[in-house]
């Protein structure tokens, strides 16, 4: 009963704080783990595996702890719409596009292209108004994982050198997902309970990727030792303890303003590329993390207002 009656205004501000922090540095394992799951599982079926062990996991903790399902059957298919959306769309262009040659860094620069998208369309859809100094906060951050990602190539290179267009595609369905999804949840799912409602999203993406793992795909899995923790750590911290942040921020903040801390997850997956597979980090890219975090600074802080 006691967590049912938790809100986020009962958290200490400290902690209301730390959570866009923590969201971040979550989610922007994820690409990390796309590397090194992709080569033992073709991403369906990889995906398909990961929210099958979530819902063995959410499914009973629902249960135990007596969290309430949504009563509106329009509110399910919002919740079924949006994790169509949020992990269906999204993480299925994302792997996909990773699989068929795009480089990991590429795919978390045109994702990150996702504030963009979604401060164009909170406006009309949710009546959400950017103001002059968010709108320029949105720019640089678009400015600064662009500085960021061109800071590693070498002379001569292209970005989309070493895959063709499908890739391109894939992640461009990643990054409609995304964006729309944000704003449909925001829109629609605000009411809805987190951890009964992150089961439904992950059944209705289960169902997508679970269909096109048997239309698409062989369904083979190499199951080594790195794909068991990989595909671990994608359950434990992406798919339960990173979504479920993700829900929180986007229930108690604006789309836009939730929209803009993915700019931070290249530079953040820059680092640790650099700390895992040694990829260094040039000053020109040093200099793009710097100009990404300030532009979300500007988006998401809110105006002070002077007593009267």
């Amino acid at each position: 009963m006691l967590f049912k009656k938790l809100r986020f205004n009962d958290l200490p501000s400290a902690s209301l704080s730390a959570m866009p922090i923590v969201f971040v540095l979550l989610w922007s394992t994820g690409f990390i783990g796309a590397k090194f799951g992709l080569p033992y599982a073709e991403p369906f079926t990889f995906l398909f595996i990961r929210f099958a062990l979530t819902l063995l996991l959410l499914i009973p903790l629902v249960i135990i702890m007596r969290i309430p399902w949504p009563t509106s059957p329009r509110l399910w298919a919002h919740i079924a719409i949006s994790g169509f959306l949020v992990h269906g769309a999204y993480l299925g262009g994302v792997f996909y596009g990773i699989y068929l040659g795009m480089p990991a860094g590429l795919a978390a620069l045109l994702v990150g292209l996702q504030p963009l998208l979604t401060a164009a369309f909170a406006g009309p859809l949710l009546g959400e108004q950017l103001k002059r100094q968010q709108w320029l906060g949105l720019a640089l951050g678009l400015i600064g994982i662009s500085l960021v990602l061109g800071s590693k190539l070498e002379i001569g290179e292209s970005l989309f050198d070493g895959f063709g267009i499908n890739a391109l595609l894939c992640v461009t369905v990643a990054l409609i997902g995304i964006s729309l999804g944000t704003l449909y949840q925001k829109k629609y799912c605000t009411s809805m309970p987190l951890l009964s409602g992150a089961v439904i999203q992950y059944l209705a993406a289960g169902v997508l990727l679970g269909s096109g793992a048997w239309l698409f795909e062989t369904r083979q899995v190499e199951w080594s030792s790195t794909f068991l923790l990989t595909l671990g750590w994608l359950v434990l911290i992406l798919s339960i303890a990173a979504i479920l942040l993700l829900m929180a921020l986007i229930k108690k903040g604006e789309a836009s303003r939730v929209a803009s801390l993915f700019y931070l997850v290249p530079p953040v997956t820059a680092l640790q590329a650099w700390w895992l597979f040694d990829e260094r980090l040039p000053l020109l890219g040093l200099v793009g993390m710097l100009v990404a975090i300030t532009g979300v600074v500007m988006v998401i802080r809110k105006p002070a207002y002077k007593a009267v």
